[in-house]
């Protein structure tokens, strides 16, 4: 690994930290004892996505996640939670096995992640990705946004009550 600061190739690893998806090793270069970090992650085969004017170029987590942070900036969404996101959907598109994905089904799984995550960001999104036109889409958007939480919360209501009866 070579040090950002000397551009040196030796360095040891102090700490070194993992869970499923990434590696974080924390490395001491051994010419100028500079400190820094590096993240070890699996490389997937991912597929070539195919966009909406028909041209393919090969799947970039770079973008995904430009457009997960535009749609969550000024938003109480920590990095981590935006990092999570994209490997999450990285992992979903890798599970299917694909050779090639159209960028639809990719904004797709972003806006599914997104209304779990803020809906606020979901919208954002939505507008940008969906193209509205006027404000009569943008609308009907926060309409199915409501009725989804209108439904969670009138199952948990019922959950409350069938607990209620229960303990009584």
């Amino acid at each position: 690994m070579r040090c950002p600061k000397c551009s040196s190739t030796d360095s040891s690893v102090i700490d070194s930290r993992g869970d499923d998806d990434v590696i974080r090793r924390r490395r001491e270069c051994e010419k100028c004892n500079f400190r820094f970090t590096t993240f070890e992650r699996l490389e997937f085969t991912l597929p070539m996505i195919v966009k909406k004017d028909g041209r393919r170029e090969p799947f970039d987590r770079n973008k995904l996640r430009s457009g997960l942070v535009k749609a969550c900036e000024k938003r109480p969404i920590s990095v981590e939670v935006i990092d999570k996101t994209v490997t999450e959907i990285e992992r979903k598109i890798h599970e299917l096995y694909l050779s090639e994905m159209p960028s639809e089904r990719i904004g797709d799984l972003l806006m599914e992640a997104l209304s779990k995550i803020d809906k606020i960001a979901y919208v954002r999104f939505a507008s940008v990705y969906r193209e509205f036109s006027d404000v009569s889409q943008f609308v009907d958007t926060l309409k199915g946004l409501l009725g989804s939480d209108k439904i969670k919360s009138e199952r948990k209501k019922g959950l409350v009550r069938l607990k209620q009866a229960a303990n009584s």
